[in-house]
Formats: C-alpha cells, structure tokens, sequence
C-alpha cells in the first residue's frame, strides 16, 4: 500500500514535470492575473536559497505596454535561425523579471535555477506555462524598467497559455538541438538515463 502510494506520487510529479517545457507560443487573449502571478513568486519565497539568503526579487508584468518593454529585449530561440519570435497574439500575457538584490548578497548560487523550476511547475499546474530567458539585454531591460542599481537582472520568465506541441524525443547521434517540423510542432531531444548515470 505504501509502495503504491510513494509510485503514484513520483507519477503524478512526473507528469508534471514533463508538461513543464519551454513553451515559446501563446494564446495571448489569456490574461493571467497579478494574484496569480504573485502566487508563484510565493512558491519561489518557500524554495531553498543558498545560506538562506534569499537575495532574489521579482519585477511582475501583465501589463500590455510593460510586457511590450520585456519582450524587446529578449533573444527567443537560439536554435531556430528564421524565427524572430512569437508574433503579436502567440505572446505572453505576463512576465517576471528576475533579480538579485546586491544589498543582500552578491552571489546568487542556484537560487534562481531552483526558483524558476518552483515557479514554472506552479504555472503548468495551473494550466499555464513558461520560458526561462537569459538571453536578455539587460542594460535596456534596466533602462526601460527603471531598475535600481542596487538590483542586477538574472533571468526573465515568460509567462501564458501555450498553443504550441512540444515533443520530447529519444536524442541521436548526441544532436541536442530542439527543432520545428513543418507542423509546427517543436522537438526536444532528451538524453536516455542510463546516459545520465555513471556506473563507477
């Protein structure tokens, strides 16, 4: 009974696991609200911080002249040469805007790694779902939201309803790019687990 009940759970955390890709195309009609959006930077708050610190802040977006701003900063998909990015009405409804906050810290270990996973599995949860940014201009991000100095950008998280399929696949040849078919259906290509563990 026990055993069923620990292999149900690692199911279901799969699961959503899973469905929680780096989706680039959204249903833009599909406004997400500020409670909810404050919801999962609440998620974010109760995750594990490096000496506990808890140096991160959130600059949060659903406004569309604000999210306007964030999304012209950011390099969308490194691998799809010809794509400039979701076109107006498959963007997303609402932003965060990652920080560190230098007057708590200068170094932010895996925070923001451990952070963005909290948030993102909250959104797919909710029948939403994100993309992790790094590619960012960061001093423009910074000029156009007004950002302190005292605060240094780390990541954006892209937030909405997705309406595009995105399939993981067994990867070949060591090939790790994601690609699109002509389907617009967006590949991911994962490593097998036996490639992930080293048997010494």
């Amino acid at each position: 009974m026990i055993l069923c009940k620990i292999q149900n759970s690692i199911i279901m955390i799969r699961d959503l696991i899973v469905k929680n890709r780096s989706y680039r195309r959204y249903d833009q009609s599909v406004e997400i609200s500020m409670e909810l959006l404050e919801s999962w930077v609440d998620l974010a708050r109760y995750s594990a911080s490096g000496r506990n610190a808890q140096p991160l802040k959130y600059i949060l977006s659903v406004d569309r002249e604000k999210n306007e701003k964030i999304f012209s900063t950011l390099g969308w998909a490194a691998y799809l040469k010809e794509w400039d990015g979701p076109a107006e009405g498959e963007r997303p409804s609402a932003y965060l805007v990652q920080l560190l906050d230098t007057a708590i810290a200068t170094n932010f270990y895996c925070d923001d790694g451990i952070a963005m996973q909290s948030i993102l599995l909250g959104a797919v949860e909710a029948g939403f779902g994100g993309c992790i940014f790094r590619t960012i201009n960061k001093p423009r991000l910074t000029e156009l939201l007004n950002i302190p100095e005292q605060y240094q950008i780390i990541n954006v998280i892209a937030l909405g309803k997705p309406i595009e399929k995105v399939v993981i696949e067994e990867m070949c040849d060591g090939d790790f790019k994601y690609w699109r078919d002509n389907q617009e259906v967006h590949h991911v290509p994962k490593r097998m687990l036996d490639d992930l563990i080293l048997k010494l």
